[in-house]
């Protein structure tokens, strides 16, 4: 084992036995991954899972987590922007900020963690999330008080799984602050999106236009704005979906430049997705490496 390699699990298993005792490092290392034990920190028994344990040290070990507690059952998580996040688990389920869900995975860290949309301003406002996955950027954007959020997701199971989160959390069909789920792909022309991945692998695939084995429709930014009445003057524009924002920034960028905000995750080289952006936004990158995301806010307000 390297070196390196070797000083991180070290540092990890200290961090460990510092909050939680030799206990929870023992149950890690000998339990189940998915069995239901308890945990001690600072004197509060927090019912846990060496799964949640795992995604505990692995978000300790990318430095996301800046502070630790436990209290009423739960793990408090102060994040890498100094928010708090209280995390726990409870008859086969985690919830992070009192919401449901059956699984989490590094996406969580990213959003909840890492916080990757903490500066996109959603408040009151629509929300139309490409690349929702299992819905955990939706109901994050939620919990910051979008309005509405059209989740897009083209992977079936994926999508099954999205439309179980956002059913068990009770946001089918609130007044405001609702999700509605599409099993669907971004694209920039009407037709169909190809989504014959195996599951294991739709994180980080980017499903495309074309006939395979298993498709689903594709959908454009304008049956989207004229479907669900959708005023992009005052919208947020969110595409995590391993590609596919260079189909629709480049080929449909008429519809892109009416959004308010657009947050984007490029792969490779953001120069063509700057440059198409650059007269009517705004934009910053967040993070300068070859998966990195770039914010977009328009540079006139004002919707013309």
């Amino acid at each position: 084992m390297p070196i390196k390699t070797l000083i991180r699990k070290l540092k990890k298993a200290i961090w460990l036995v510092r909050h939680m005792g030799f206990g929870a490092l023992y149950a890690l290392l000998t339990r189940w991954i998915y069995e239901p034990i308890t945990v001690k920190c600072n004197g509060v028994k927090v019912n846990a899972t060496p799964y949640l344990l795992r995604w505990l040290l692995y978000a300790v070990d990318l430095g996301y987590v800046k502070g630790f507690r436990c209290e009423n059952g739960e793990f408090v998580i102060v994040n890498a922007r100094g928010n708090e996040v209280r995390v726990k688990y409870d008859t086969a389920d985690y919830y992070i900020n009192g919401f449901r869900f059956k699984t989490i995975g590094s996406t969580f860290i990213d959003i909840f963690l890492r916080e990757d949309y903490y500066d996109v301003d959603v408040k009151d406002r629509d929300v139309v999330d490409v690349g929702a996955y299992v819905g955990d950027s939706s109901i994050y954007f939620i919990q910051r008080g979008a309005f509405r959020v059209i989740a897009i997701e083209p992977h079936p199971s994926t999508y099954d799984m999205l439309h179980y989160h956002v059913t068990e959390n009770k946001l089918l069909f609130p007044l405001v602050g609702y999700v509605k789920p599409l099993n669907a792909g971004l694209a920039s022309k009407p037709g169909r999106i190809c989504v014959d991945a195996p599951h294991d692998r739709v994180a980080n695939t980017y499903f495309k236009p074309g006939d395979c084995h298993e498709t689903v429709p594709a959908i454009t930014l304008s049956e989207l704005i004229n479907e669900y009445k959708i005023d992009p003057g005052d919208a947020v524009l969110k595409m995590d979906c391993e590609g596919c924002e260079y189909d629709v920034v480049l080929n449909d960028y008429e519809h892109v430049r009416l959004f308010r905000e657009v947050v984007l995750e490029y792969h490779g080289d953001p120069t063509p997705l700057l440059k198409a952006m650059s007269n009517d936004f705004d934009c910053k990158l967040t993070r300068l490496n070859d998966v990195g995301i770039i914010h977009c806010r328009r540079k006139c307000q004002n919707h013309q």
